[in-house]
């Protein structure tokens, strides 16, 4: 079954996650850093820390929201980021955001759908996603086109929310995200479904050995997934 954050709606679920992602987007950083303590800013230096030794010059960032991924991977000193995203909302906060920051030259933001990347074959030296993958409409296919667009021996590092599996943390990680963090979501975002739908698609997505299998099966090689802060989220790598 296919978990989307409006269930009375017909639309398919890249719609209403385009839809959730627009009305959120004025409040989503703010809600972002403190729903989870400021601990997604170093699961995404992590992340990238991952990528120091392939020293890549061109990365695409997938699902790349207000751009906080795209930024941290200027560690890597790469020419260019390129970031897409289906949430024009979420694009529009982040390109003010590069403005600020004087980082537009080095960060461009596009409209893009992740199933369908306007990029030739093999363009690509590294490929990032940050916590976007679960909200795939059709997970393989979005994984088969970032393949297709990175170069031979690049490498794609996924970073995604997973469960917890050890007592008592699975049981305390469990009451967050299913009361507190959806009421403290729909307080400040005013978005009623945002925040129960992002528990329902992190217990929904296969995480772990599952996801590897799915990476293995669409063709990446040497895939790994690495566990952070006891399992709430995860990184995985793959090499084309």
């Amino acid at each position: 079954m296919t978990v989307v954050p409006y269930k009375e709606q017909s639309t398919s679920k890249k719609e209403q996650v385009a839809q959730m992602f627009d009305n959120i987007s004025p409040k989503y950083d703010f809600l972002n850093h403190t729903l989870s303590l400021g601990i997604d800013r170093i699961w995404r230096r992590k992340a990238i820390n991952l990528l120091k030794k392939d020293r890549p010059k061109l990365i695409l960032d997938i699902a790349t929201g207000t751009g906080d991924f795209a930024i941290a991977a200027l560690r890597l000193q790469p020419d260019k980021v390129i970031g897409v995203d289906i949430s024009a909302g979420m694009l529009e906060v982040g390109r003010q955001k590069m403005l600020k920051k004087k980082l537009s030259e080095k960060i461009e933001m596009r409209l893009g759908d992740s199933e369908g990347l306007e990029f030739e074959e093999n363009k690509f030296d590294a490929v990032i996603v940050a916590f976007g993958v679960r909200n795939f409409e059709h997970l393989e296919e979005g994984l088969k086109d970032m393949r297709r667009v990175l170069r031979e021996g690049g490498k794609v590092v996924i970073l995604e929310f997973s469960r917890p599996r050890a007592f008592p943390l699975k049981q305390l990680y469990n009451f967050y995200f299913s009361w507190i963090l959806p009421k403290i979501g729909r307080l400040i975002s005013k978005d009623q479904s945002a925040y129960t739908y992002l528990p329902e698609s992190v217990n929904a997505f296969p995480d772990g050995q599952d996801f590897l299998k799915i990476m293995n099966t669409v063709g990446y090689k040497n895939t790994t997934c690495k566990t952070l802060t006891f399992g709430i989220s995860s990184i995985y790598t793959g090499v084309k």
